[in-house]
């Protein structure tokens, strides 16, 4: 599977900052997933539960929670901000 860069913050610092497969988080209209290519676009999120799809071919998933944020999705960057971001083997 194709991969995009991902990093994802919060106040205490950068969270993540490497290559994903899958990011998978709650919108404000609902759940979504940014793969590779996705279009450009700006979403505001709800609290819930994060999940990047890492490894060759999106078989290691990371969890964590988050208590809302933003997310942006570019060209060749998807950036996630959040308030409270913690993985779950934290």
């Amino acid at each position: 599977m194709k991969k995009f860069h991902l990093q994802i913050a919060a106040p205490d610092g950068l969270r993540y900052d490497g290559d994903a497969v899958q990011i998978s988080v709650r919108g404000i209209e609902g759940d979504l997933a940014v793969l590779a290519g996705h279009i450009p676009f700006v979403t505001a999120l709800k609290a819930g539960e994060c999940r990047v799809y890492v490894g060759e071919n999106g078989d290691t998933i990371r969890c964590a929670q988050y208590s809302g944020g933003m997310l942006t999705v570019s060209a060749d960057t998807v950036r996630m901000i959040s308030a409270d971001f913690q993985w779950k083997e934290e």
